[in-house]
């Protein structure tokens, strides 16, 4: 497992999620990805939506003035049926 950062700050919706969606999918199953971003449109819609594809957001906490870091887990892939 490895972890790997992403700083979207300077960037607004919808680049935020499409550099975040990019990243997350370079990742290995297991890997996490911290993601810095605003808050705003970004910090309510990246969350959500990365949820909704199937990742699991592990941690949303506040670091400076309007900026947020979003810990985001790729899920391991599903068992072959």
């Amino acid at each position: 497992m490895s972890t790997f950062k992403l700083d979207i700050t300077k960037d607004r919706c919808p680049m935020t999620f499409v550099k975040t969606k990019l990243q997350l999918e370079q990742l290995a199953a297991g890997d996490i990805l911290e993601v810095l971003l605003a808050e705003g449109e970004p910090l309510e819609r990246v969350p959500k939506t990365v949820v909704e594809q199937g990742y699991v957001v592990l941690e949303n906490v506040p670091v400076a003035a309007g900026i947020h870091k979003i810990t985001i887990q790729k899920p391991a892939a599903a068992a072959a049926v």
